[in-house]
């Protein structure tokens, strides 16, 4: 006999039949839901948010910092200033780690690495010149060919290279045709005692056939990596009544287009490799394989060899389109080799600030525009400040041979001995403090990038504002910055495994009291020193330690440009050669206006 049901059951089971009831119900919860959830949410947005009003409204010290106390954040100033002079001594370039050769870290090892090549490159100048000083200077516009081929006997058993005498351009392409080997076991003893998670290696750059989905996980608009079929993964299969509903209601799901792995033992196979805009691009059978991004501020036509190297029987090798010229490196040129640019020497007397600039070897162009302009000021040529450019060395001997007649003709250029790397730009920091304790006695000293405009005379007023007896770190100030971890500018937990970065200034200019730089200088000399690779960042934590013990001025000023100009500004960044040139003839006219062309 059946069980007679309620009135109420029966209104409760009809309620939920109809749709518009259920979905008014769901909407009900998720308002219940957002009224929770909202104030939270809009805390956690005021916190991350970089407008300039916000700034000033966040806390001022690092999360968890037992020292937060100490760190102080003003905007008065004083105007006296009465330095102490230190024994002049002569400038050592340094070798990044003399000593150590155990338990180094990625970073240090790359240095270490660099300082070699570095050393051997400089050793090559002299010879260089000596050989052929024309065609150094002057360039040779069709001195290599547009493509290169190499068969089975000439890539061999051995090294398996191919040389690229004027590197790559965008667009060019090298084609290798070859055969895998079968697959064999292999012991690989440095890693055969490393466990899962054991944190020692950082992500690998590599497709493993597991496509990329975010935003920032592409190349020239290719996918960092293409999908390919893999046994450990098994795509989920839809169910029948799932199908049915999305094929009734117009939505089916279309099939997915799954390719085999690109390479099979004992079958050949063809892979390009293309130079792109942003990095390089692998296809193999015509396929779109994988993409990679080019480290930063590395060039392609630095890219002057081929190495291959695998289990693999290489049948011929093209590259085409190559470049048919080295870029000219004709002092004529760029440098104007007149005396007015010519740097001042050292001055034996106290001076209130040193400025070191970093630049890249080959920037010539950019050396020479702000010698002609901002390192015109009067201050410069007074002898009451001095200017210096840093530089490290270039893999073409050619570059740094013009480097060297450089240096030798303006006398404005410190060259350190190691080949030039993005991840090394602290090692040049290191080196401008250093050069400012031990070769001159300034007050302050200034870090700034060979793309940046100064206004010295500003600059100068907000320094003589400085309570003289006071520690001060002056800039475009960063509070309680996140470290990215995925992306082009990805820092991986092996490099910096704290939370949040230390206040730190912006790179492109920032400003330093002598005390600071001593201490660094000192650290650095007994291997205390703790170096991270973006060097702002690397400041910010050694102005923090000293600040431990000695209470230092954060002096934070938007005006600092991080980022192009703004009217009225301190510095600028990002400029090109011509527009230092505008900015300095609107400076001669009294104005401080920006130059927003290229």
């Amino acid at each position: 006999m059946k069980r007679a049901h309620s009135a109420e059951s029966l209104t409760v089971r009809w309620w939920w039949r109809r749709p518009s009831h259920a979905v008014l119900a769901i909407a009900t919860i998720y308002l219940i839901f957002l009224t929770f959830k909202i104030p939270r949410f809009l805390e956690v947005a005021s916190l991350i948010s970089a407008s300039d009003a916000a700034f000033p409204a966040l806390p001022l010290q690092p999360v968890a910092d037992p020292l937060a106390t100490s760190f102080r954040y003003k905007l008065d100033d004083s105007s006296n200033f009465n330095p102490n002079p230190i024994p002049k001594s002569e400038f050592q370039i340094f070798k990044p780690f003399p000593s150590r050769k155990a338990n180094l870290s990625e970073l240090e090892k790359v240095a270490n690495e660099a300082w070699d090549l570095g050393l051997k490159a400089w050793e090559e100048v002299s010879n260089y010149e000596d050989v052929n000083q024309t065609v150094v200077l002057e360039g040779n516009p069709m001195s290599c060919p547009s493509s290169v081929s190499m068969g089975d006997e000439e890539m061999g058993d051995g090294e398996r290279l191919m040389f690229l005498p004027c590197g790559l351009a965008a667009g060019s392409a090298i084609t290798v045709v070859g055969t895998p080997h079968d697959a064999h076991e292999e012991y690989v003893p440095e890693l055969a005692m490393v466990k899962n998670g054991d944190g020692r290696w950082g992500s690998a750059m590599r497709c493993d056939g597991l496509p990329h989905k975010k935003a920032d996980d592409s190349v020239d608009g290719f996918s960092k990596c293409e999908k390919w079929a893999r046994s450990d993964i098994v795509d989920s299969k839809e169910s029948k009544t799932t199908s049915w509903l999305r094929r009734f209601i117009g939505r089916a799901q279309k099939p997915a287009m799954t390719w085999p792995f690109p390479f099979v033992e004992g079958r050949l196979f063809v892979l390009t490799l293309q130079a792109g805009v942003e990095g390089y691009h692998v296809f193999v059978g015509g396929r779109h394989v994988t993409s990679f991004a080019y480290r930063p501020v590395f060039s392609i036509e630095d890219a002057t060899g081929l190495a291959i190297k695998g289990n693999v029987d290489i049948h011929s090798v093209y590259a085409t389109s190559l470049p048919m010229s080295h870029p000219s490196f004709s002092l004529q040129e760029v440098l104007e080799m007149k005396e007015k640019w010519k740097s001042r020497p050292l001055p034996n007397s106290p001076i209130l600030l040193f400025i070191g600039i970093l630049s890249a070897s080959n920037h010539f162009a950019e050396r020479m525009a702000v010698r002609k302009t901002w390192m015109q000021s009067s201050d410069i040529k007074a002898s009451n400040v001095v200017a210096r450019f840093f530089v490290a060395l270039n893999p073409r001997k050619e570059v740094n041979a013009v480097l060297k007649k450089e240096a030798e003709y303006f006398g404005d250029i410190v060259i350190l001995p190691f080949m030039d790397r993005y991840d090394l730009v602290v090692l040049k920091t290191i080196a401008i403090c250093e050069y400012g304790v031990r070769n001159l006695t300034a007050s302050y000293i200034m870090k700034c990038d060979d793309d940046a405009f100064i206004r010295l005379n500003v600059v100068l007023k907000k320094i003589r504002g400085v309570i003289p007896e006071e520690s001060l770190y002056m800039g475009n100030l960063n509070l309680q910055h996140r470290p990215l971890r995925s992306g082009k500018w990805a820092v991986t937990f092996e490099e910096w495994p704290e939370d949040v970065y230390p206040p730190y200034a912006n790179g492109p200019s920032y400003i330093i009291s002598q005390d600071i730089a001593k201490f660094i200088v000192s650290q650095h000399a007994n291997q205390s020193l703790r170096i991270f690779k973006m060097e702002d960042v690397s400041m910010g934590m050694w102005v923090e330690q000293f600040n431990s013990s000695t209470p230092v001025q954060y002096s934070h000023h938007w005006k600092f440009c991080q980022y192009g100009c703004m009217e009225n500004y301190y510095t600028a960044h990002y400029q090109s050669p011509r527009q230092m040139m505008c900015l300095w003839d609107k400076l001669a006219r009294g104005r401080a206006h920006c130059c927003n062309y290229r």
